[in-house]
């Protein structure tokens, strides 16, 4: 888990050092201290530029200057991608716990380490790194006590909060795996996922808060175990005063006492049950020596405002969030932004999917007053941290709204064709895939290293495959085009979702939208697009309608048109953000039995009206002008 982190730097730690050396002579070795001894590197090009060809000394030299080892390497890769063997930093021993508590006690025990936002706005906790330390130790001796030993894998079901990722710490500093499942999966998705992992273990609270509603996670717990019989206990903390039912099996974890001091802040807004969750509000910001944020609530609870109050309030000097949520909060206006003081605000970031450009447009102009950098980043759970994105980069070099644009040091991604032959021309798309391989990167899937060696290696052999699609630009940069099985043939024309989806978002009335195919006798696949729009829109629905499929066909092609454009209150999705497309495909294909669980979605109540607004469009009914108002 650990060598993830060290190939990212860390966003926070970053766009720190890049704001500290925003100069016309830029000092590579003030941004990045390494490579003062890389000869001949003294841009960010040349850098790159080294840290794939000399592979080997840059990863050694990063990891030697960024980590406490235990036991030093004596190699630092042996890989061989059309095999599937990953190995990295050969011989070498150390410990993530003690590379993101124990280092960061000696020099500054009183900083703070994490900053819980619960539910209740206003109602923030501060957890220094000693406070954490201990929290993790008292917790890894409790592990051991009741019998949890190296190689063994301990279940998490948690909401963000300090007890989770002490949790998650503890584990891996007494040499057990963890298995962080979000805490918004149904007891049937929570089973499976501890059967898949053999848990003895699980820990979990008595009941979740989000957005104002309680959840009772241990009773999702009791019902998922019933179906393993591997789990032998089941750890259950207090986030809130109501009592639950105990078993034999279940043991009651004490409360901890929190410290409350000032620190640097950065702000990471995803779930811990997600890997963003993991590589940047827990294993990232913490192996810098950082200070982070766990969001526990919802971006519009109490109110559209939640996310800027809370930056006002605890002075959160990076934000990185999801574009679906920004396009969310676009839909409620500037006035919420407007409301409060934003002004520590130093870099923007985005994660998850493509973000269209009137999002980031808004993002930049609105919530970053024009002056912070909105950082599009690609990568994904495989990865382990960021892959492509516009910063780190030179001075004053260009940023493309919607566009991931540079790979970051060490990665070289490729475009292919359907044969597998590199496409090296700029303006090209195609198949994205990574040429060599990185720390960070998966090595296996747990239990089944065949599936991996299938998913990843033998599709384009010698590259790692991602499943996205891409497109180089004139100059070079990347643009993700989206998830290559999200990918509709019209008329034997391929086309990604994300590209028509960034047309649509472009029309002043969208708030955001979800597009996919569908079984279409002639061409083979249709169009078919879910548009939410902003508030107080008042348009007959066949005057939008035409307006956005002419938007389509000029900007794309005529036969990227859509078919259908059904108006939505609202998208499927789940509680990180993520629009749950599976489930609108199924809507479409009227297969309402195969919906499969619903239990992660934010709002499952969006599901229905979606079935019958789908009902209503395929039978004919129209509704005359249109007003949609924030639900």
């Amino acid at each position: 888990m650990w060598l993830r982190c060290t190939s990212k730097c860390v966003f926070a730690s970053l766009s720190r050092s890049y704001n500290n050396v925003l100069s016309r002579s830029f000092n590579i070795a003030a941004f990045m201290p390494e490579a003062a001894g890389f000869e001949g590197v003294s841009d960010r090009a040349a850098l790159q530029e080294f840290s794939l060809s000399n592979s080997d000394h840059f990863w050694a030299a990063v990891a030697r200057h960024r980590l406490t080892w235990i036991s030093p390497f004596h190699t630092v890769q042996d890989c061989d991608l059309s095999r599937g063997r990953i190995k990295w930093f050969e011989g070498g021993k150390l410990n993530v716990s003690v590379n993101c508590l124990d280092r960061h006690v000696h020099t500054c025990p009183e900083k703070v380490a994490l900053i819980w936002e619960r539910d209740e706005p206003g109602s923030e906790v501060k957890v220094t790194y000693r406070s954490l330390l201990d929290m993790t130790c008292r917790l890894g001796n409790l592990l051991r006590r009741r019998g949890v030993k190296k190689g063994d894998c301990v279940t998490i079901y948690m909401p963000p909060c300090p007890l989770a990722v002490a949790s998650m710490l503890a584990c891996a500093r007494i040499g057990a795996a963890h298995n962080v499942v979000f805490a918004g999966f149904s007891a049937e998705a929570l089973a499976e996922r501890i059967r898949d992992a053999q848990s003895s273990t699980v820990i979990t609270v008595n009941q979740g808060v989000r957005g104002g509603r309680v959840i009772e996670l241990k009773k999702t717990v009791d019902t998922a175990v019933e179906g393993c019989p591997s789990v032998k206990q089941v750890f259950v903390a207090m986030r809130t005063e109501n009592p639950v039912v105990m078993t034999d099996r279940d043991v009651s974890m004490e409360e901890y006492v929190f410290s409350y001091h000032d620190g640097d802040v950065f702000g990471c807004v995803a779930d811990i049950g997600w890997i963003t969750g993991h590589s940047y509000s827990v294993y990232g910001p913490l192996a810098n020596g950082g200070t982070t944020v766990l969001f526990e609530s919802t971006p519009v609870y109490p109110n559209p405002g939640r996310y800027w109050e809370m930056v006002q309030r605890l002075r959160i000097n990076q934000f990185y969030g999801a574009p679906t949520a920004i396009r969310l909060l676009l839909k409620y206006g500037d006035h919420w932004v407007h409301k409060y003081d934003c002004s520590t605000l130093k870099t923007l970031g985005s994660v998850g999917e493509p973000i269209n450009t009137e999002a980031w447009e808004w993002y930049h102009r609105v919530v970053g007053d024009g002056r912070c950098p909105v950082v599009d980043t690609w990568w994904q759970t495989e990865t382990g941290g960021i892959c492509i994105a516009p910063r780190p980069s030179d001075p004053d070099a260009e940023i493309v709204p919607g566009m991931a644009m540079r790979p970051f040091f060490g990665m070289k991604p490729v475009l292919v064709d359907g044969e597998g032959k590199l496409l090296t021309s700029n303006n090209t798309s195609g198949p994205l895939c990574l040429a060599q391989p990185w720390p960070g990167m998966a090595r296996t899937i747990h239990n089944n290293h065949q599936r991996f060696i299938e998913t990843y290696c033998q599709p384009y052999p010698g590259y790692f495959f991602t499943g996205d699609g891409a497109h180089r630009s004139e100059e070079g940069y990347y643009q993700i085009t989206g998830r290559l099985d999200d990918v509709i043939n019209v008329s034997g024309h391929r086309l990604g979702t994300a590209e028509i989806e960034d047309v649509v978002n472009h029309c002043p009335a969208v708030a955001e939208s979800a597009v996919i195919g569908y079984s279409h006798d002639v061409k083979g696949q249709a169009v078919y697009a879910f548009v939410v729009l902003k508030k107080e829109v008042g348009v007959p629905e066949e005057d939008l309608s035409q307006l956005l499929k002419d938007m389509v066909s000029k900007s794309i092609a005529k036969y990227a048109c859509p078919d259908q454009i059904q108006f939505v209150q609202r998208l499927p999705k789940t509680r990180s953000g993520k629009i749950m497309r599976r489930v609108l495909r199924k809507v479409v294909e009227q297969d309402l039995g195969g919906l499969g669980d619903l239990s992660t979605l934010d709002d499952p109540a969006a599901v229905q009206e979606i079935v019958q607004g789908h009902q209503d469009l395929c039978s004919g009914e129209r509704h005359s002008p249109l007003k949609v108002h924030a639900s």
